[in-house]
Formats: structure tokens, sequence, C-alpha cells
């Protein structure tokens, strides 16, 4: 029996209306059917039943538990390999990797420190009893044991027990040692490509799973819960937007007038289409031909600078995704009584600005890097549920933030390497709506 092609797409049953909806609508509906849902069995005095439901979302984390090791490894190496340029290029590559992983860990600690300053989580107390149990078990190493355990003595075990910074360091290595043979490991960088390409579509599998797996937790937490999620959750957006603007404001803007020279006004008003159209479509790679376009156009920076600079900045800077991290990391200790040490908080910054030259491209990359940050400091992955449904909110951000921090850095190599076009980037320019849209529509 045929069909008609175009009667097709209003035949798609009841369920059709969700099938066809974009996945972060189809998590944000999950959460918030499962807060409902959730209250609902908590007033009437039936958790017991969220608590039959919570198998489902614990099959989603083991599956996000499953991806982590395997795609930090292999997309760390395809990423550092992907590098060549730094051996041709030589300063600006190098000036390049330095500024963007400088500004990720200022990033972090921004978000680490407005989390701490304001207490997102605190008040939450989900797990107390765990957390205390957890917490008396537990001594802080010192810095030296922290700095030294970042080397794996054995990688193999470092897989197996799956910790998080020696599988980081260890795949950066590789990455490294790859670049340095030459063409004799062409072979092995296909493979670590391909295999890359394999990591990123079976995330994609996973993720697609994430409404089912977040109604499900959802359900559990304000089962047993109740309501008391719903101010730290607006707390979070709060905070992680105030530090995105901070971060613009006095990182880029400081970047650009003191260490640039630059006129930090000029640089934002230059900078705001591609801002928008990141806000918009929150992503990086899809905002990066009007990136390109309008940081020659606008800004005045070099087709040499900006084609290298900008591309790789879509594939390693993720300021707004690590100063995310660091909130996220911080509410969810608060939420479940956990006192993080001063190595931990060591820890997740180190982990936030190593693994975001690795989780670029990666469909639903927030929620992977919060599991992996989440991991190596022992905090309960289901946590992520809590942050899930408001995810696309806090994306538009921290998707602007990166944006962003790729054109102020684009700005200071070219301006460093005598490729700045200076009355260009004085020159302002007038905003044109139609030719933002239209690069979007070709990105």
């Amino acid at each position: 029996m045929t069909t008609n092609p175009s009667s097709s797409t209003t035949r798609r049953g009841p369920f059709g209306f969700w099938t066809g909806m974009q996945l972060w609508k189809q998590i944000f509906i999950a959460l918030a059917l499962g807060l409902v849902l959730g209250v609902v069995l908590n007033r009437t005095g039936n958790a017991g039943f969220a608590d039959g439901i919570k198998p489902i979302g614990d099959l989603f984390i083991r599956g996000i538990k499953m991806l982590t090791v395997p795609l930090i490894f292999v997309s760390l190496v395809s990423g550092v390999t992907s590098l060549q340029d730094l051996a041709t290029m030589g300063r600006l590559g190098i000036k390049t990797f330095v500024l963007y992983l400088g500004t990720t860990a200022i990033a972090i600690c921004i978000g680490l420190g407005l989390a701490v300053l304001f207490k997102p989580g605190i008040g939450v107390d989900i797990g107390a009893g765990m957390a205390k149990h957890a917490a008396t078990a537990t001594t802080e190493p010192g810095i030296t044991d922290t700095l030294l355990g970042l080397v794996p003595t054995n990688p193999i075990e470092a897989f197996a027990n799956g910790n998080v910074l020696q599988i980081i360091v260890f795949a950066i290595l590789l990455g490294m040692a790859i670049v340095l043979a030459g063409d004799a490991a062409k072979p092995v960088k296909r493979f670590f490509d391909a295999a890359a390409e394999v990591m990123y579509k079976l995330t994609s599998i996973i993720i697609s799973f994430a409404p089912y797996g977040v109604f499900a937790l959802m359900t559990w937490v304000a089962g047993s819960y109740g309501l008391d999620l719903l101010a730290s959750l607006a707390k979070v957006i709060a905070i992680i937007y105030v530090g995105c603007v901070i971060h613009a404001l006095l990182v880029y803007g400081g970047m650009v007038r003191f260490v640039g020279r630059l006129n930090p006004v000029r640089f934002f008003q230059g900078s705001i289409e591609q801002i928008i159209v990141a806000f918009t479509s929150t992503s990086s790679s899809g905002t990066l031909p009007v990136t390109m376009m309008s940081t020659e156009r606008n800004l005045g920076v070099s087709r040499r600078v900006s084609s290298f600079v900008l591309p790789l900045g879509a594939t390693i800077n993720m300021d707004g995704v690590a100063l995310y991290q660091g909130v996220v990391a911080v509410f969810i200790a608060q939420a479940y009584g956990i006192d993080l040490t001063t190595s931990q908080f060591l820890t997740i910054a180190l982990t936030s600005t190593l693994a975001s030259i690795g989780t670029a491209g990666v469909p639903g990359a927030g929620l992977v890097m919060t599991s992996m940050v989440l991991s190596s400091v022992g905090l309960p992955l289901e946590g992520i549920a809590i942050i899930a449904g408001i995810d696309r909110i806090l994306d538009m951000a921290r998707t602007s933030l990166n944006v962003t921090g790729d054109c102020a850095v684009a700005c200071l190599v070219a301006r460093s390497e005598g490729e700045l076009d200076q009355i260009a980037y004085d020159t302002p320019h007038v905003l044109k709506a139609e030719t933002i849209f239209t690069s979007q529509e070709k990105a």
C-alpha cells in the first residue's frame, strides 16, 4: 500500500505532536509533567508510586554513565589531533589555545564563586543522610597528591575505574603524540575521528531518551521532596545569566581594552549579530558562518586569523558551559547536603577546563559534561534531572557567551599578529536583521 507523501505529515497518529517536537521542548514538558505528578503524589501520600517510576530514570542515568569514558577519550584525542595547525602556524595556534583555555578557567571560577556566594541549593536537603555518610567517609587529599593524580600510572586502570581527569590527560598526551608522529600516524588519526563520530551518534541516541528519564526522575524527586525545588531553580537561572554577563563585560571587555587596547564598546557592537543568532539557535557551530562574516566585516579581523581561530573556538571554547558546570555542581552538592572540599573545587575547575576541548559539537553536551564533572567529585548524577528541564534556557546564555569569547580571542590574536583592520574595527555598523537570518539559514 502506498501513501501520499504530501499528506504523510498530517497523519502522524495521536502522538505525532510529540515525535515531531524539538527535543528541548520534550524535555521541558517532561520536567513539568513529572513535577506536577510528583507534587500530586507527594500531597496525596502516594510517594511510593514515584519510587516505582524511578527505575526508568535510573536506566537513563546508566546510559549517560556508559557514554562518559569512551566519549571523553575518543573525542579528546580527535580534537587534539585536529590541531595540527599548531605546528605550522606557530604563535597563532599557541596564543589561541592558551587564551581559550585561560578564559574557560576563569569562567568556571566565576560560576563556582557565584554559587558559593548565593547558595542556590541551600534548603533543598535532598538525600541529606546519604550525603553526610559519604562526607564522613572521605578525606581531603593534598594539592600535591591531586596534581600527581592527574597522570595515570596505568591508563587501563584509569579507564576501568572511570578516573575522568586521568583519562583526559592521557587522551591529550596521546593526541599530541599522534600529531608529532606525522604521516605514519594518519591511520590512527582517521580511526579516532571515525570513533568520535560513532560516539557522537551514540550520544544522540541516548540523549533522545532524556524526556523519559527526566520525567521519571523528576516525578521521584518531586514526589519525595515536594515544591521545595522551585525557588532554587529560579536562583540557578539567575546566577548563570548574571555570571555570563559578568564574564562577558569584565573578562572579555577587560581583555579587549587592556590587552588588545581596543574599544570594548565597539567590540560588543560589532559582535551583536552573532550573539543574537547564538542566543536563538543555541549552537556555536550553527552560528559559525555568521560569526566569521561579522568578525571580518564588523571587527576587522583578517580572513587568515578568523578561519583558524573561530572554528577552533567552536571546538574548544566552552566558557559558558564551564561557568554553568560550576554553578550546577555546587547547586547539586548543596542540595544533597555535601560540603565540597578544596581539592574537589580544584577537580571541578580542572575537569571543566580540560573537558571543554572534547565535548563541543556533541548533542546534549551540557548534560554529558555535567555527568562527567559530577562523577569526577563523586556527586549524585540524579541531580541532572533537576537541571535538564531548564537546560534550554541556560543553553541560550552559555552559547551566547561562547560565541562572544570566540570573537574576543579572534580580535586579540589578530591584533597581536598585526592582522586587525583598525579602520574597520572603529567604524560603527548598522545591524541588518535580514543578513543575520539569511546567514543562519545557510548554516
